[in-house]
């Protein structure tokens, strides 16, 4: 798919500032709860890592993240983001099957990069948080021996007495954005959604082939 190299490069990025790095430590009294949901998926994630013998087990793997990321990612929201003007016109069967696809492809990438890369830092800018508030931008900075910070933000939605994420930025490159151009052009390309849902259908079957074998 074009431009895929350069999503994966982006949500490698992501993986690596988020989930294999070594949380700074922090009282959780210090954080506010968009705050503190980071930093405990970031710390299971890190957790299980460890285990060696689990990493080896790629399916195992991938379920793992899915059931620890998927809680607190809203792929309702995520999905039309992505989209853009397709997914008004698109159908439900459309929507369902891209929505389905895509969180299949992030955590298969999310999964593989969880596997290879660690040795991370992360320190929470610190806060305001009204009362009030139904969204709200985490902003962190990721260090990695002998690399430069990252500036990493996170964009959050309160759902139902819980924060989730819809959006990630790195360096002020946004995740979804990246991916919403990148699918643009694939549906322009190819002729239809429908045709690009089938190409992700395929090549996620194939990563996941490839990987268990």
């Amino acid at each position: 798919m074009r431009n895929l190299a350069k999503q994966y490069v982006i949500l490698c990025l992501f993986v690596m500032l988020t989930s294999l790095m070594s949380v700074t430590k922090v009282m959780a009294g210090d954080l506010q709860l968009p705050q503190q949901v980071i930093q405990s998926v970031s710390e299971k994630l890190q957790q299980r890592l460890q285990d060696k013998s689990f990493t080896k087990d790629f399916a195992q793997v991938t379920q793992f993240v899915n059931d620890i990321i998927a809680p607190h990612t809203d792929f309702d929201i995520i999905a039309p983001l992505v989209l853009g003007k397709h997914w008004k016109t698109a159908t439900t069967n459309e929507q369902e099957r891209f929505k389905h696809e895509f969180q299949t492809l992030l955590i298969r990438v999310y999964s593989r990069a969880f596997v290879e890369y660690n040795d991370w830092s992360i320190r929470f800018i610190p806060l305001e948080l009204p009362n009030d508030a139904k969204k709200v931008i985490v902003k962190t900075e990721v260090t990695q021996p002998s690399q430069p910070l990252v500036h990493v933000d996170y964009r959050m939605f309160l759902s139902k007495g819980e924060w989730k994420v819809y959006d990630i930025m790195i360096e002020g490159v946004s995740l979804v954005t990246n991916y919403r151009s990148t699918f643009d052009n694939e549906i322009q390309t190819k002729g239809s959604l429908n045709a690009v849902i089938d190409m992700l259908v395929k090549r996620n079957a194939e990563a996941l082939k490839a990987k268990a074998s």
